[in-house]
C-alpha cells in the first residue's frame, strides 16, 4: 500500500535540490579546462551590474533613512502628548 507523501516535508527538499543542482552549475560553468569557461564573461556581467547594485542599494537606503526619520518624529510626537495628558 503507498503511504501518502507529506508535502510540508517534500518540498523544501526540492528547493535544497534545486539549489545544489544550480550551485553546482554555476561552478561548472566558471571552471576553464572541463567547464564552459564562461568566467570571462561572469567577470563582464558582474562589472556592469555593479553600479545598477550599489544605486539600488543607495536608494534602499534612503529610503529606510527617511523612513527611520519619520518613525523618529512621530515618537517624539506621541511622548510630548503623553506627557501632555499626564499634566
Amino acid at each position: 500500500m503507498l503511504k501518502a507523501v507529506r508535502l510540508d516535508i517534500l518540498l523544501p527538499m526540492k528547493a535544497l535540490i534545486v539549489g545544489i543542482i544550480l550551485a553546482a552549475f554555476a561552478v561548472f560553468a566558471a571552471l576553464p579546462a572541463p567547464g564552459l569557461g564562461w568566467w570571462d564573461e561572469i567577470i563582464f556581467v558582474l562589472k556592469g551590474f555593479a553600479p545598477l547594485l550599489a544605486m539600488f542599494i543607495g536608494f534602499v537606503a534612503i529610503l529606510i533613512g527617511v523612513a527611520d526619520a519619520k518613525d523618529r518624529r512621530e515618537a517624539k510626537k506621541e511622548a510630548a502628548e503623553e506627557s501632555e495628558k499626564k499634566r
